[in-house]
């Protein structure tokens, strides 16, 4: 074929194909061989499908990160910046909005089992974490997770 088509298309378990329509093509250049089984060698999926896909799994972290004493990201997905607003206390910032503040954040520190990490407040576009011990607030690297519906 000359040219491309964009649709939706439901391929079912017995091989079926559902959703295709052809308005506007030339007649016969969409027949039952062209849509024969495994005619379709290659697929292209755009990468904000990819991405559109990772952040609407029901069940799957729609933020997270791993984030050093100096607030350096080492690993992350949708976090665009972790700002350090003082010894202990650093927001992280999603590159995505989530659907509502009532999100339930998952946080650890790495090779310090006597400090107390938790979050002190949550928006739709960030989660400030702090880190504390014994009787101050003090930088450690954090592993972070988001979730919510």
């Amino acid at each position: 074929l000359d040219y491309c088509i964009t649709m939706s298309i439901t391929i079912n378990g017995s091989g079926t194909l559902a959703g295709v329509s052809v308005g506007g093509l030339p007649d016969g250049s969409v027949d039952a061989d062209t849509l024969a089984t495994d005619a379709v060698t290659t697929v292209k999926i755009e990468d904000d499908a990819v991405t559109d896909a990772k952040q609407n799994l029901n069940g799957a972290a729609k933020v997270w990160c791993f984030y050093s004493n100096t607030g350096a990201i080492q690993k992350s997905f949708n976090v665009s910046s972790v700002t350090d607003n003082s010894t202990g206390k650093h927001t992280v910032n999603f590159t995505n909005a989530v659907s509502d503040s009532n999100y339930v954040v998952v946080i650890g520190l790495e090779n310090n089992l006597t400090q107390t990490p938790w979050v002190s407040s949550k928006t739709t576009t960030s989660a400030r974490c702090n880190t504390y011990q014994d009787s101050g607030f003090t930088d450690q690297t954090v592993h972070m997770a988001l979730f919510c519906p």
